[in-house]
């Protein structure tokens, strides 16, 4: 597994990797993950059923990801695919540069490659143009390819020009029997709404605050509980100070993942305003914790739930509200499913096993690949249209023999052995 995104860092990316593997290894697989420090983690670390972490000594660029020398890496990079006996590279995330660095290296070491996309991208702005021919580059030669959801699987077909078969589609997972309901914590004298989410502008945090701001005054014994951080949190902060809800709205800030499931079953409904998402991870959390589901209609979040589990709205704030008000409804009549139901029917959904057994699927579809000669690589970069990549990628396989001529695969073989 190689991402840029991982504990201690936390999100929707790092929860894959981490279940994903651990799962791979219950089944009896061999799993190491290659990222980059975090502070002062650094080295060499062991997790929960023996998971091997690299944090690999390089710096963060931006947000979290290494900066794209491409070529910086070969030597450790390689050094840990031969020690580890790696068959088969698994990126993540399309921002993480790290994924696609060692999947190039990995290919061009004769190695198969998986690559998992778990956002949308736009087409418009220059940024998502310059993702989208990055992301098409490094997915020339991968292959095959999964999405979280069919909505993620067309978006990705379309801006990284992959051919539709050689995506699948599998979605998130979440541990249902961590995230139970206990309907014990709710205060039966408010509704509170829960909203756990990086504050972000792609999260809608602008709808977010506006929705605040309107449906406070009108229904007093409502109650927000605000959880997560980011760039927007002023803005949150900015309304409740100006509007005077200081005793409606609370603001938790930054939460560890295992804290997540002590604020959501003290919720009624929970909220979720994003304004893009291929799969949302903290719906299914909270439906498994047996709270009503209020969620923008956006990207693939209405593949994720059944109907009588979330209320869809349009991404705008009289919709949203509209959505609340039947949620809240549904609420004091009396018309909902029993929590531990919900909670049921999300085990029986998304369960990490059966989402490691359709991933192992993919795996033993690609053993079988041949490997291409480096000039039938070249010809497929090229096809990308950016042909200055075609030296990046020589360059990368010129260092690669070079690499074999000094650090010789039976003295890492040796190192192993000797556990140095």
């Amino acid at each position: 597994m190689a991402s840029d995104f991982f504990f201690p860092n936390t999100g929707g990316v790092e929860e894959h990797i981490y279940n994903l593997s651990q799962c791979l290894i219950k089944r009896g697989h061999k799993v190491v993950i290659i990222t980059h420090c975090y502070g002062k983690r650094v080295g060499v670390r062991y997790l929960t059923r023996g998971l091997k972490v690299y944090y690999l000594p390089i710096t963060v660029f931006y947000s979290q990801c290494a900066l794209p020398t491409m070529i910086c890496n070969i030597a450790i990079v390689r050094y840990i695919l031969i020690r580890e006996s790696i068959e088969i590279v698994h990126g993540h995330s399309a921002f993480s540069v790290l994924a696609h660095e060692v999947s190039i290296i990995g290919k061009l070491m004769g190695l198969k490659t998986v690559f998992t996309d778990h956002s949308l991208f736009g087409f418009a702005d220059m940024s998502a143009v310059l993702t989208n021919k990055y992301l098409q580059m490094c997915l020339c030669e991968c292959d095959h390819c999964i999405c979280v959801s069919h909505t993620g699987k067309e978006n990705t077909v379309l801006r990284a020009k992959v051919k539709a078969f050689k995506v699948s589609v599998i979605p998130n997972a979440v541990d249902a029997y961590t995230f139970t309901p206990d309907p014990s914590q709710r205060d039966p004298n408010v509704v509170t709404i829960v909203i756990i989410s990086r504050l972000v502008y792609r999260k809608g945090v602008d709808l977010m605050a506006s929705v605040i701001a309107e449906i406070c005054p009108r229904y007093p014994n409502i109650r927000f509980i605000i959880g997560g951080d980011g760039p927007k949190m002023w803005l949150l902060q900015e309304v409740r100070e100006q509007k005077g809800l200081q005793h409606c709205v609370t603001l938790l800030g930054s939460l560890k993942h295992s804290e997540v499931r002590n604020v959501l079953v003290k919720g009624d409904i929970f909220l979720n305003t994003s304004l893009t998402e291929a799969y949302c991870m903290a719906i299914v959390e909270a439906a498994s914790c047996g709270l009503k589901v209020v969620s923008t209609k956006v990207g693939g979040i209405p593949e994720v739930l059944p109907l009588s589990m979330i209320y869809l709205t349009e991404p705008n704030v009289p919709s949203i509200i509209s959505g609340l008000e039947s949620a809240m409804k549904d609420l004091k009549d009396g018309n909902s499913l029993c929590p531990y139901k919900c909670n049921k029917m999300v085990r029986s959904m998304y369960n990490w096993m059966d989402i490691t057994k359709r991933t192992e699927i993919v795996y033993n579809r690609i053993l079988s690949n041949k490997n291409k000669p480096l000039g039938l690589q070249l010809k497929s970069y090229l096809s990308c249209g950016v042909w200055p990549f075609l030296l990046v990628i020589s360059l990368m396989y010129l260092l690669l023999q070079l690499a074999d001529r000094i650090y010789k695969r039976k003295h890492i073989d040796i190192a192993k052995d000797l556990k140095v």
